[in-house]
């Protein structure tokens, strides 16, 4: 470790020689000694180099001082000593320190960080009186180690040299504690400083987002004097990390009411957030400004914008931005191939995937959750085997457990539920409440009371305040008409203090988000909704709807049953979209939960009477209804 600093060092004393003979002699240099003067390597090559100097009377201020530095900055203290002399002949005076500082600079830069620490000492050592060049690369090298406890000797010098002035220093230091996790001295040292710059704010911003805390983040950014394009920039990527994209995309708005222009990295970071709320609207007025701006060629937005278009449920969108990109990195394709699954659209993916090898692109672990996903939607077993096989014994991926996670839930859609629970006992890593909550999945539809039973043993312990799988035990329970098990399911949950996570729905209609729970009467147009839907209803019916009563898990009369299905919040959030967008228009609704059977059976009834296509995004996937069917094939 570096030694304590003390200011009893004085500066090194400036010694004047007398000029050698070879000193006075002409500057220039022989033609046959240019080839030695930069390819010594070794303090032996230089010593013998400068003999050659003494012998043929050559100057000594030939020699490349720089390179003497980086030489002997690390060899034995008798050599380090040397080039000090050398540098002392010559008269470098004061700038000796600068000599240094070039070997500290390329040191921490380079592959060996520590030889910062150790020429550092070394200077100290021999009186070298560092400057703040000096102590910005010592810092830079303890940042990359991750060395806290250099990094405070170092803090220690400047405060004791004089430096407290300066910014880049003070910075630094803010940097080094808060990347080393001592966030406590980042904001003690944050709060000291005379004065701050738009770096220290965004440092101190940028760490604490970090470690998810966006709340003190953003009680940062509200107190900032002034703000830049980062600053902003962090802050709505904080929120969208954070698992907040509203406050992103209001943050967003706020930034251009202030005449903010958006960079690159803001444009990714509104429409990850557009993505996540299903901000269509929004989404496509980024997309116009990032062509304007030029963005469209980045690769990153155009990942986004494609995630964006998928997670709204414009696919074809989605492959527009796809097949215009001149450059596609693994992400590109594995965030189409993932589209594609969730829309149902299995042979494309699959397709694209064989596109995608034989370009060269090697796929990685996402792009094999997509393919499986793909697999899994559409009931194709025997391709999702391979794909998993595949992956170790072809690209040497080791699987994690969302791989573990969709072959279960492959195996158990396809009915083969002994073989994921085989599967499931033979993994080897522990499964997880994903990995069970797919064997529940499909026990609920392939009605397996049994094994349904032992994967909510196994959830209550991995995944004890997870309202859904209760609902879903509850929804198996009372399709078997077991009334007396979905009250015990009830009163679990009242004892575990689970709570029924509420379902909602969301449209978006001329860029205002309108959302709709269930049994939702406080809506402006809510009378004019359920007239609406008392038409729908009827044309429905002659085409042969039936209500499906089951999923309600409430023992009632059928006649409430109904009246309970019709208020669902897809529901009411799809007549509010007929009754206020254009004829051609798509619907497009978010939901937060599983959409229900009866819902899936209902949209497909009315895409055909109403003409419109409907898109659902549901909590697992997407659901297109058009012409009276449903890309998923029924197959969810």
């Amino acid at each position: 470790m570096l030694s304590s600093p003390s200011l009893h060092h004085p500066p090194p004393h400036r010694t004047h020689h007398r000029r050698s003979s070879s000193s006075s002699s002409s500057n220039s240099s022989p033609d046959h000694l240019l080839p030695l003067l930069h390819t010594f390597n070794s303090p032996f090559e230089l010593k013998q180099l400068h003999t050659h100097l003494l012998k043929t009377s050559s100057p000594l201020s030939l020699l490349p001082l720089p390179h003497v530095a980086a030489v002997c900055s690390l060899s034995p203290p008798a050599t380090f000593t040397y080039a000090r002399q050398i540098f002392r002949r010559i008269d470098c005076g004061d700038s000796e320190i600068v000599l240094w500082n070039s070997c500290l600079k390329t040191f921490a830069e380079g592959d060996c960080p520590k030889d910062v620490i150790s020429l550092f000492k070394r200077l100290r050592e021999f009186d070298v009186f560092p400057d703040s060049f000096t102590l910005s690369f010592v810092l830079k090298a303890c940042l990359r180690l991750s060395d806290v406890r250099n990094g405070r000797i170092v803090h220690g010098y400047v405060e004791k040299l004089g430096f407290g002035w300066n910014l880049f220093l003070q910075n630094s230091i803010v940097h080094l504690y808060a990347e080393c996790g001592e966030m406590g001295d980042a904001r003690l040292m944050f709060e000291k400083m005379p004065q701050r710059d738009i770096v220290a704010w965004n440092i101190m911003m940028t760490q604490l987002i970090k470690r998810d805390d966006v709340e003190q983040a953003y009680g940062l950014f509200a107190e900032m004097p002034e703000r830049n394009v980062r600053s902003w920039t962090l802050m709505i990527a904080g929120f969208v990390r954070c698992g907040k994209p509203k406050e992103a995309a209001n943050l967003f708005l706020e930034m251009e009411k202030a005449g903010i222009k958006p960079n690159e990295a803001t444009v990714v970071a509104v429409l990850a957030a557009c993505a996540d709320l299903g901000d269509l609207f929004l989404g496509r007025r980024i997309h116009e400004y990032s062509n304007q701006s030029s963005f469209g060629s980045n690769v990153r937005v155009s990942n986004t914008l494609i995630d964006l278009y998928v997670k709204c449920g414009c696919l074809e969108d989605a492959r527009g931005v796809f097949d215009k990109m001149e450059e596609r990195t693994v992400v590109s394709w594995s965030a189409m191939i993932a589209g594609l699954a969730m829309h149902g659209k299995a042979e494309e993916a699959l397709k694209l995937f064989t596109s995608m090898t034989q370009v060269g692109v090697k796929p990685n672990g996402v792009t094999f959750i997509g393919l499986l996903h793909a697999c899994s939607h559409m009931g194709l077993v025997d391709q999702g085997r391979k794909f998993f096989a595949s992956m170790t014994q072809d690209y040497s991926i080791v699987p994690r457990i969302e791989h573990y996670g969709c072959m279960v839930d492959l195996l158990s859609r396809a009915g083969l539920l002994q073989e994921a629970h085989e599967f499931i006992k033979n993994m080897p890593i522990d499964p997880n409440g994903v990995v069970w909550g797919a064997l529940l999945g499909g026990c609920k539809v392939h009605k397996n009371i049994v094994l349904a039973e032992e994967a909510i043993r196994h959830l209550a312990v991995l995944d004890p305040l997870n309202d859904g799988y209760y609902v879903v035990l509850s929804n198996i329970y009372a399709e078997a008409e077991r009334w007396e098990d979905v009250a015990r399911v009830r009163k679990l949950m009242r004892e575990r203090g689970v709570k029924k996570t509420p379902g909602w729905s969301t449209i978006t209609v001329d860029g205002t988000v309108h959302e709709f729970v269930a049994g939702d009467e406080s809506h402006p147009q809510a009378v004019e909704i359920f007239r609406m839907w008392g038409k729908l209803l009827e044309k429905m019916k002659e085409k042969g709807y039936v209500p499906k009563t089951s999923v309600v898990l409430l023992d009632m009369e059928e006649g409430e049953k109904e009246k309970f299905l019709y208020r669902h919040s897809e529901k009411l959030a799809l007549v509010f979209g007929l009754m206020n967008t254009e004829s051609e228009t798509p619907i497009r609704i978010m939901k937060n939960l599983r959409v229900c059977e009866d819902c899936h059976a209902a949209f497909k009834l009315l895409s055909a009477i109403v003409g419109r296509e409907i898109v659902v995004r549901d909590r697992n996937r997407f659901h297109c209804f058009k012409d009276g069917s449903c890309a998923c094939r029924d197959y969810w």
